[in-house]
């Protein structure tokens, strides 16, 4: 018995030395991980499941349903949804929020064809693949943003099927947001009688509600679905999410399970009853100011990081309120040593709340010192 606790200390410590050492070069991912949910700890000691509708009963009573339903009223009011219009639940992320709204989206048209562009999450295929959606890729923009000529020709030619469009709020590697007052502009102008827009907005839907001249990005601007990350800018030690649609949507999709005395409205069935409290212990403590104090930092810290990569010879940029910072693909070691994502001939950092100037001079630095070409030290 002392043996195996040996070697289940011995595992703890490996993993979390490993964590420790990785964790102050982190610089590529949009993983905040400034947070302490030390709070939360005695939680773990009880089997919480937050199966079915979040909303509506369930038999099983080891649940956080009620916190669920105040992050969901509480990130509809960011995004520009009455509270009381508003329905959803917490996701394991991005790609389920995703999922679901094209789920939704699927079941209210019917028979549509999705329409993304090549900047769009890789998940958002898979997720076509897998509901059997018909689907066109349209062209980006060099920024990022989608083609919206293209767009409009696409859908043109096939104006028999209503369009269900993804669009990106924040795309994975430049951070553009899709223009969604032109997305809107265009299905008026062919006069569809029937159409669906759902928001990838995983990073920067928690961005633009707090700056001061935000793009159109919620459901004033709209949208019929929308989902955001919560291992991202809310942070998080589980990935997690939120997805958020309107309440009267999920009278296509729901039906009752008498197993567990719940209406089935969600993707999951047994789901985390954790992770909404980590939502709700983020948004309520740190509030409305504390975000968009921690937004501007953010975006502080992007704008230094464009300055000093071009005041060093490498070219960067960084789209409106984007806290991504796109600039050429650098060497492996780079790379590897700060964990950045390279696509194609370019790179990115994301300048989440944990990463500081000193960190941006760091990697300029070996930059500067291991250019592209260079394999190792």
């Amino acid at each position: 018995m002392l043996e195996k606790q040996t070697e289940l200390d011995r595992r703890i410590h490996q993993i979390r030395s490993e964590f420790e050492l990785l964790s102050p070069f982190s610089a590529g991912y949009p993983v905040n991980q400034e947070f302490d949910y030390s709070d939360l700890y005695p939680l773990l000691g009880y089997c919480g499941n937050n199966v079915g509708d979040p909303f509506a009963h369930s038999r099983y009573q080891s649940n956080t349903h009620e916190t669920e339903r105040e992050v969901v009223r509480a990130i509809a009011e960011m995004v520009r949804l009455p509270a009381d219009e508003a329905w959803g639940y917490v996701t394991t992320g991005g790609t389920e929020g995703n999922m679901y709204g094209i789920y939704v989206g699927r079941e209210m048209l019917r028979d549509p064809i999705a329409y993304f562009s090549q900047d769009t999450h890789y998940s958002v295929l898979k997720i076509l693949h897998v509901l059997n959606v018909r689907n066109i890729m349209i062209r980006s923009q060099e920024n990022g943003e989608m083609d919206y000529d293209d767009l409009r020709e696409s859908i043109f030619i096939n104006r028999d099927k209503p369009p269900l469009i993804v669009a990106n709020i924040g795309t994975t590697m430049k951070g553009a947001v899709d223009d969604l007052d032109k997305i809107r502009g265009i299905l008026s102008e062919l006069a569809l009688p029937r159409s669906y827009i759902h928001a990838d907005a995983a990073l920067s839907g928690m961005i633009l509600p707090f700056v001061d001249d935000p793009q159109p990005f919620g459901f004033d601007s709209g949208i019929d679905s929308i989902a955001i990350s919560g291992h991202k800018l809310i942070g998080s030690p589980l990935p997690c999410g939120v997805v958020v649609t309107k309440r009267d949507y999920t009278a296509q999709i729901g039906r009752a399970i008498e197993y567990v005395g719940a209406l089935d409205t969600t993707l999951l069935g047994s789901r985390n009853a954790f992770t909404p409290v980590i939502i709700w212990y983020s948004l309520t403590k740190n509030g409305r100011d504390g975000f968009r104090r921690i937004v501007a930092k953010m975006l502080d810290t992007a704008e230094y990081a464009v300055r000093q990569f071009n005041a060093n010879g490498i070219p960067a940029w960084r789209g409106k309120n984007s806290a991504t910072i796109v600039f050429p693909r650098p060497s492996p070691y780079v790379l590897f040593q700060w964990q950045l994502a390279p696509f194609g001939d370019i790179a990115h950092l994301i300048t989440m709340p944990h990463v500081t100037r000193e960190m941006v001079d760091n990697i300029i630095a070996d930059c500067l010192e291991w250019p592209p070409g260079t394999n190792e030290r």
